[in-house]
C-alpha cells in the first residue's frame, strides 16, 4: 500500500497547545499511528498510510476545537482521543468537553474527560443512589463532590455530608495525638483537598461552622436519617456488608448518594468482605439504583498512573486465571 500526504490548517494562535511542548502530542501521534507530521506555518502536512493519516487527520482536527474551546490540551487528551480512534469513536472529546459541571475557586472549569466519566455524571443526575467503581485516578470522588457542591449552590440540597470508613492503608498508625476531629482529620484528608479546591477554604469553613457541610467518619452515621442532604461515601470498599448495610438505610427524602470504591485496594483484615462487593450482588437490579465501572482508560492522572493500573490489571487477571486453573486440577 502506497503512502500519502494530506494537508490540514491549524491557526498559528493554537499551534503550541495543539502540538504540546517540544511537540510531544505529534511525537506520540507519530509514533502510535506510525505517521510523518510536518508543520509549514499553520500548514500541517501528514504523511503515512491511508487509513493513519485518515485517523491522524480526524484527531487532530479533534484537539484544534478543543483548543478554539479555551482548553488546555494534556497528553491524557491526546492518549484518549487515540483510544477513542481505534475504536471508530470519533469526537468523543468534544461531546464530553459540553458537559460543564463547575467551576474550582480558581476558575478552572470542571468537566468529565473520558466517556466513562460522562456516564458517571449522567448517571448522577438521573438517579437516587449511584455506585461509582474503578481505578484510582479516575476521578470518582472529585466528580461526585463537584456535582454535590453545584446541588449545594443550586439549593437543590440543604447540606453535604462527606464520609469514608477510618481504616489505615495497610499498615497500622498508632494512637494519634490531638482531639477526636484530629484523630479522625487524616482518613478524611482527601475529601477536604477536593473541598479546598471547588469550594475555597474560606467558603468551605463557613459553611462547616453553620453544619451546612460535614465530613465525618463512617461510624458516626449510625442511628442518624439523612433528608434534604447529597452523601458521599467515599473508599467503600473497605466497609463491611453491616457498615454499608447501615449507611444506605440512613438516607431520607430529598437526598442524593454517590458511593465510590475501588475493589482492588481494600484495606480490610483477611477474610473479611467488603460491603461494596455485596452492595453490587444485593442491588444490582434496583430502579433508582446505577452503577458505573470505570477502567484504566478513565485514569485522568499522570499518563504513568493509567500505565501503572494497566500493569496491575493485567497482573491480577493473571493471577486470578492461574488460580482457578490450579482448583480445577486440584478437584481433578
Amino acid at each position: 500500500m502506497e503512502s500519502v500526504t494530506i494537508e490540514i490548517q491549524i491557526p498559528t494562535e493554537h499551534m503550541q497547545n495543539v502540538f504540546g511542548g517540544f511537540d510531544a502530542h505529534m511525537k506520540t501521534l507519530e509514533r502510535h499511528f506510525k505517521v510523518s507530521v510536518v508543520d509549514r506555518n499553520g500548514t500541517v502536512s501528514i504523511s503515512g498510510y491511508p487509513r493513519a493519516v485518515k485517523k491522524v487527520e480526524a484527531i487532530l482536527k479533534e484537539l484544534t476545537e478543543l483548543s478554539k474551546r479555551g482548553n488546555n490540551i494534556t497528553q491524557q487528551n491526546v492518549d484518549y482521543a487515540i483510544t477513542m480512534s481505534m475504536e471508530e469513536n470519533d469526537d468523543v472529546l468534544l461531546e464530553i468537553d459540553g458537559d460543564l459541571v463547575c467551576h474550582t475557586v480558581s476558575g478552572k472549569p470542571v468537566k468529565p474527560k473520558t466517556l466513562g466519566q460522562k456516564q458517571y455524571i449522567d448517571a448522577i443526575r438521573d438517579n437516587m443512589i449511584v455506585f461509582g467503581l474503578g481505578p484510582a485516578g479516575t476521578g470518582k470522588t472529585y466528580l461526585a463532590m463537584a456535582m454535590a457542591i453545584t446541588a449545594f449552590k443550586n439549593q437543590e440540597v440543604e447540606r453535604i455530608i462527606l464520609t469514608r470508613p477510618a481504616i489505615e492503608a495497610g499498615e497500622k498508625l498508632g494512637f494519634l495525638p490531638g482531639d477526636l476531629q484530629s484523630k479522625v482529620d487524616p482518613y478524611l484528608r482527601p475529601l477536604y483537598d477536593a473541598l479546598y479546591q471547588i469550594m475555597g477554604a474560606e467558603s468551605f469553613m463557613k459553611n462547616m461552622e453553620k453544619g451546612l457541610i460535614e465530613v465525618a467518619p463512617l461510624a458516626y452515621m449510625r442511628g442518624r436519617t439523612l433528608d434534604n442532604a447529597y452523601i458521599i461515601l467515599d473508599e467503600a470498599q473497605n466497609t463491611t456488608p453491616a457498615q454499608m448495610k447501615m449507611f444506605l438505610t440512613r438516607i431520607g427524602f430529598g437526598s442524593k448518594v454517590v458511593v465510590t470504591g475501588d475493589a482492588s485496594q481494600k484495606d480490610l483484615a483477611p477474610g473479611v468482605s467488603s460491603g461494596l462487593d455485596i452492595a453490587q450482588k444485593v442491588l444490582q437490579n434496583i430502579e433508582g439504583i446505577a452503577f458505573c465501572k470505570m477502567t484504566s482508560r478513565d485514569v485522568v492522572r499522570h499518563p504513568l498512573v493509567q500505565k501503572i493500573v494497566k500493569a496491575y490489571e493485567r497482573y491480577e487477571s493473571k493471577e486470578n486465571k492461574q488460580g482457578k486453573n490450579r482448583k480445577t486440577y486440584e478437584k481433578k
